[in-house]
């Protein structure tokens, strides 16, 4: 499932690619056409994340809420999307190119596969495949989605007291509390594993009983790694003193990560191996010499 940077980065996209711009809407493979008829023909006037929630802002006053899941992806026809995003882009072509037809909308190929939402504007398209969840909503369900949500590190309007309140009441070990995206927005398996690991957090250790400086140090690495997240476009947690190769800017994967998807492995700290065991419904990964506090 996508982590919340990864969100954002979308937002930026759509902003940046399609604000301002008419589109048009369809739904190909049908399961969204009433949804796409309410927004077929609106300007898109900007798109925001919050967590793992994407809203696209119509002129309307409606919002397409889109939740990708463990299954859903964007992918773009516009010449921007494969080198910011990381993602494919729809057509085949080795160089990009643009047609516009009659009207001054982009020509996209026939949909493949499931496309639930297929956008198209004067410099691209965008098709929405497997989301967990797309709806258009006005602005007081916007709003009431984003009540049901913790605060989101990437968002401005960010208020981890909020988080600190649920984290220091609650007797559910910190690793658990970090997945509930009622607590924190956005953070997802890879981001949980590697902040406690470089807070040096006992995973199990009970939000109640983690104590404030702790957490604030937490929520403070939580933003910046989320924000080189955004920048890079990939998650990267390790320093440089502690990649097998320091050399490169942004490190292969094997080098990305100081926990996740290590279990056995010797620790980049200490050398003790890294231990895995399923908590809050996914694979937790952490050292438990590096991790005591």
């Amino acid at each position: 499932m996508p982590e919340g940077h990864t969100l954002h980065r979308l937002a930026i996209h759509f902003t940046k690619t399609y604000g301002g711009q008419r589109l048009r809407a369809t739904s190909p493979q049908g399961r969204f056409a009433e949804g796409a008829r309410r927004i077929d023909g609106r300007v898109l006037g900007g798109a925001e994340a919050h967590g793992k929630h994407l809203f696209l802002g119509f002129d309307s006053g409606e919002w397409v809420r889109v939740h990708l899941g463990l299954y859903g992806a964007w992918t773009f026809g516009d010449a921007d999307g494969e080198r910011y995003l990381g993602a494919p882009r729809a057509d085949t072509d080795t160089a990009w190119t643009l047609r516009r037809d009659a009207e001054g909308f982009a020509v996209p190929p026939p949909p493949t596969g499931a496309v639930r939402l297929r956008l198209v504007g004067a410099d691209g398209w965008a098709d929405l495949r497997g989301p967990s969840a797309c709806e258009v909503v006005d602005p007081e369900g916007k709003r009431a989605v984003q009540a049901r949500l913790g605060p989101d590190p990437l968002r401005a309007d960010a208020d981890p007291e909020q988080a600190w309140r649920k984290v220091s009441r609650s007797r559910t070990p910190i690793a658990a509390l970090l997945m509930r995206q009622d607590v924190v927005a956005g953070v997802g398996n890879i981001y949980r594993a590697e902040s406690l690991f470089r807070a040096g957090i006992d995973p199990y250790r009970a939000g109640r009983d983690l104590d404030r400086a702790r957490w604030e140090e937490l929520w403070a690495d939580l933003v910046r790694l989320l924000h080189a997240g955004v920048r890079d476009g990939r998650i990267v947690t390790t320093h440089p003193e502690h990649r097998d190769d320091p050399v490169p800017e942004l490190p292969s994967r094997e080098d990305a990560f100081y926990v996740a998807y290590r279990t056995g492995q010797p620790c980049r700290v200490c050398t003790t191996p890294v231990r895995s065991a399923e908590l809050a419904g996914r694979v937790l990964y952490w050292c438990p010499g590096c991790q005591t506090g």
